[in-house]
């Protein structure tokens, strides 16, 4: 059987990603971090980036935490969760993935990359964490906190984020009206077996935006797809 073909980064150079995310890592950790599970499945069941990912999410989560703690000593704790949660999702992280221009870099398989895999934000959300969790690994718990502070700070300094990761359903609908767009319609489609549902939710705003989330409930996914699509308007 012929090994399947190959893409992302296995002929690129790696350095200019490392320059760009300012670190200096084993490459082949960071090809590691790269590798989604597609890829992984058509090249013979190599290791994927999914321990990283999981990793990096801890280490997100905690430095995201200090840092809010310490800027915003006015805030309670229920206010410092939900800044918490709309800095660490999956918008707000393939948002982060895009500006640092990743997907070319990630390995997908061929049926990822052919639907658009590498500009999906819970593929470019993985990612980043996995890539947090390789900093991690390589150069230390400073490196990789160094490294979440660049890539969430932009984030941190936009106020109106914060309102619509909290309540991304009304943010959006508030954005239409705004727009003098007719209001956001939502399909969901849902998989898997009863004790483990999967759900893939996509809302359309007119002609001017149509976005997807995925989440383990309909109103999950539905907010995951409504903080997408309200990011894209306002990125506009």
């Amino acid at each position: 059987m012929a090994r399947a073909r190959q893409t992302g980064p296995a002929d690129r150079d790696l350095v200019a990603l490392q320059e760009t995310l300012q670190i200096e890592i084993d490459p082949e950790l960071l090809l590691l971090a790269l590798t989604h599970r597609s890829f992984a499945y058509e090249n013979g069941g190599i290791p994927t980036n999914e321990r990283l990912e999981f990793l990096g999410d801890s280490i997100l989560g905690q430095a995201v935490t200090v840092r809010l703690f310490r800027d915003h000593p006015e805030l309670d704790e229920g206010e410092l969760a939900k800044r918490r949660a709309s800095l660490v999702s999956s918008a707000a992280l393939a948002e982060v993935g895009r500006a640092i221009g990743l997907g070319p870099f990630i390995r997908l398989g061929r049926g990822e990359t052919m639907t658009g895999g590498a500009d999906k934000p819970s593929i470019l959300a993985d990612t980043v964490e996995a890539i947090i969790g390789a900093t991690y690994l390589d150069a230390g718990d400073d490196e990789a906190t160094a490294l979440v502070l660049r890539l969430v700070s932009p984030l941190m300094s936009d106020p109106a984020r914060f309102g619509a990761a909290m309540d991304p359903k009304t943010s959006l609908q508030e954005a239409a009206a705004r727009l003098g767009a007719p209001p956001p319609v939502y399909e969901v489609a849902e998989s898997g077996p009863d004790h483990s549902k999967h759900f893939l939710a996509t809302v359309s705003v007119g002609e001017l935006v149509r976005a997807s989330g995925e989440g383990s409930s309909k109103k999950q996914a539905e907010m995951a797809a409504a903080l997408e699509a309200w990011t894209s308007l306002n990125a506009g």
